[in-house]
């Protein structure tokens, strides 16, 4: 799979909350999790289920950095 986001994070799927129209999938990455809002259509035809390995893409006009 192919990309044009720079910003690839491998990780494991962690959790899985469906909705009516919309799933919430929690990725951890490290110490990190990452939340995606995706639909359920999606999870369904890409089977994506707990524990599977999966790629995070990040791809936003801004990032933001606080200190």
């Amino acid at each position: 799979m192919k990309l044009s986001a720079r910003n690839q994070f491998q990780g494991t799927v962690t959790k899985i909350t469906e909705g009516q129209a919309m799933a919430e999938v929690v990725v951890k990455v490290g110490n990190l999790e990452v939340v995606s809002a995706i639909t359920e259509g999606s999870v369904k035809s890409m089977g994506v289920n707990v524990g599977d390995a999966v790629t995070v893409a990040v791809k936003a006009t801004d990032v933001l950095v606080g200190k």
